[in-house]
């Protein structure tokens, strides 16, 4: 009972958080503020929007292309149709329930493309380390950047501890889920695949792409966010540090909630209103660039959905 409980909590909390926050956002501002929040996001100008969206689907791209590539070291060569589906139902999973993703991409190429559970779902683990690594690497240049505001010391180990937690609960699942007959042996071949999904990134033949990849998925992920300055009159000027402490005010916030659903705009607003922009105006922008990418998730992630199964036939 109290694991059902606390099961079913981990999957309540980051939404009720999420929920929470915007209601928290709604009644501090005055009627005034609202009206002056949506004429600004009315009166935006959308086609940088719009290039935001593509930016955000490029990275998709590039980190299904970077999937292909630890995969291929263990005998596998995925569509890359199938690595980019995969790729895109995974972030929409996550919008439901964080982490929940990692799990339904490996599970999903493991039923279309016949490549044990194990070897890819350790190929998603070193992504996620290296993730970890350049935000870490980030978050530490902000620090040293940064003239008005300080990033919390606690920050990175609360992203170690959420990765660390998330990883674990991902494999306590799959310890459910494998047969107990025979549990030993099936046991040792599970971490045995694993083990060398993980390692997969060592034998990559072209590393210096891998590592533009690499790269290039977070270069995609902070210029999504930049140029949609450019559709708001008042964050028009904006110069590079507001913009990238608020860029990691807000990759930190992804990481409370299902998607940053409340708290993103909100860690947006609090980071550039520091820099003599109204606290409209940054919350304007917050929720642009939050909806913008949501919207972008929730369309190619449903018609992933979609066309996976018939692609696959």
């Amino acid at each position: 009972m109290p694991l059902l409980f606390f099961k079913w909590f981990k999957k309540i909390l980051p939404p009720t958080l999420g929920i929470l926050l915007i209601y928290y956002s709604y009644i501090n501002t005055t009627p005034l503020e609202r009206i002056e929040i949506y004429s600004s996001m009315k009166s935006a100008d959308y086609k940088f929007v719009l290039l935001s969206i593509c930016l955000g689907i490029l990275s998709h791209l590039s980190r299904s292309i970077r999937w292909q590539s630890m995969l291929r070291p263990l005998g596998y060569k995925i569509k890359i149709l199938n690595s980019i589906m995969s790729v895109l139902i995974a972030f929409l999973s996550n919008l439901g329930m964080p982490r929940s993703g990692e799990f339904l991409r490996a599970s999903s190429l493991s039923y279309y493309e016949k490549i044990p559970f194990e070897k890819s779902f350790g190929t998603i683990v070193t992504e996620r380390i290296i993730d970890v690594i350049i935000l870490i690497g980030l978050l530490l240049c902000g620090v040293m950047i940064s003239s008005k505001i300080g990033i919390p010391k606690l920050s990175i180990s609360n992203e170690l501890i959420l990765s660390i937690t998330s990883l674990i609960t991902l494999l306590s699942i799959v310890y459910y889920v494998i047969s107990k007959t025979n549990f030993k042996n099936k046991f040792k071949i599970f971490i045995s695949g694993l083990k060398k999904g993980v390692l997969s990134v060592s034998k990559i033949n072209n590393k210096p792409l891998f590592v533009f990849h690499s790269l290039f998925i977070w270069i995609c992920y902070f210029l999504m966010f930049y140029v949609v300055k450019f559709s708001l009159p008042e964050t028009y000027d904006l110069g590079f540090e507001p913009l990238f402490i608020a860029f990691l005010a807000g990759a930190m916030a992804m990481a409370l909630t299902n998607g940053g659903i409340g708290v993103y705009p909100l860690a947006i607003a609090a980071v550039i209103s520091q820099y003599e922009i109204s606290y409209e105006s940054a919350l304007a922008l917050g929720w642009i660039v939050w909806t913008s990418q949501t919207l972008m998730i929730i369309t190619f992630g449903s018609l992933s959905f979609v066309f996976l199964p018939i692609l696959n036939k």
